[in-house]
């Protein structure tokens, strides 16, 4: 396949962000076998000099775009603002990414690939791996499932994608729109929910993408506290009803609701074992 086509990948980064990882993660992004990309880096509020500095070194490059935002205003409205930018530039393949995980080198010309020959297809994701702090993966790897009623299916339980993963057809929001701008965590969730209503087709390749950061923090970053568990109870009620989900999916949204309150080291255990 010639590369004629314009893929634009999504890359937020916020203040907590570790500079070494963000590095990993753009260096992933501009060593892939498939080359006409560009990269849009949303700065969501003030972030540290570490992460400015990173920032510096990539800015002088024509396929990295950076764009500012003075405020943070979370996860959903910097993907959506940028995301605009994508749509109005003509861009119709957007990939996403996170600014500690890495790509594998062929993920962008293999999910191209995947949608160029599957047209009725609107977003696809694949395998991850996981890593370590120091980059190394821990044998670990999560496979999603690869047709659509299958994802479908899966949703009754997880998310059917792996967010920082995926490509997406432009048709995907032209059906389902963008991200959620009032929810500030569980944005991915809601996107797979529109999807769904919407008429979205999902697929996933059968084959790793993306190497998954998994740190201490992951698991602390996973405990909100008792309004946060509530809310996504009641959203993930709400999806079971709108999607005609079975008793199952019921039962399985209250075992999460009380693992989102659990410490972070049985958390821990608990996602090891899932």
């Amino acid at each position: 396949m010639s590369e004629s086509i314009k893929v634009g990948i999504l890359l937020p980064v916020y203040k907590g962000d570790i500079s070494a990882f963000l590095k990993c993660a753009i260096n992933s992004l501009l060593n892939q076998t498939y080359s006409n990309i560009s990269i849009f880096i949303g700065l969501d509020g003030p972030v540290g000099e570490n992460i400015l500095t990173c920032i510096d070194e990539f800015s002088v490059k024509s396929d990295i775009r950076i764009v500012r935002f003075e405020e943070n205003r979370g996860l959903a409205a910097v993907l959506n603002d940028l995301l605009d930018i994508c749509l109005k530039e003509k861009i119709d393949y957007i990939a996403r990414m996170d600014a500690d995980d890495i790509s594998v080198d062929n993920r962008i010309q293999k999910q191209l690939d995947f949608l160029i020959s599957h047209p009725e297809v609107d977003v696809v994701g694949g395998r991850i791996e996981e890593i370590n702090e120091q980059s190394e993966r821990n044998g670990k790897s999560i496979t999603y499932p690869f047709a659509h009623q299958e994802c479908f299916k899966f949703f009754r339980y997880r998310d059917p994608l792996a967010h920082p993963a995926v490509m997406f057809r432009k048709t995907f929001f032209d059906k389902a729109k963008g991200y959620r701008n009032e929810y500030r965590k569980n944005q991915d969730t809601m996107l797979w929910f529109d999807g769904f209503m919407n008429g979205c087709i999902f697929a996933n390749l059968d084959e790793t993408v993306l190497l998954f950061r998994v740190t201490d923090d992951f698991y602390k970053n996973r405990r909100n506290g008792f309004k946060r568990a509530k809310k996504m109870l009641k959203d993930r009620f709400m999806i079971n009803k709108a999607l005609h989900y079975d008793w199952s999916a019921y039962l399985f949204s209250f075992l999460m609701f009380i693992m989102t309150l659990t410490p972070p080291f049985l958390k821990k255990f608990l996602y090891r074992i899932r």
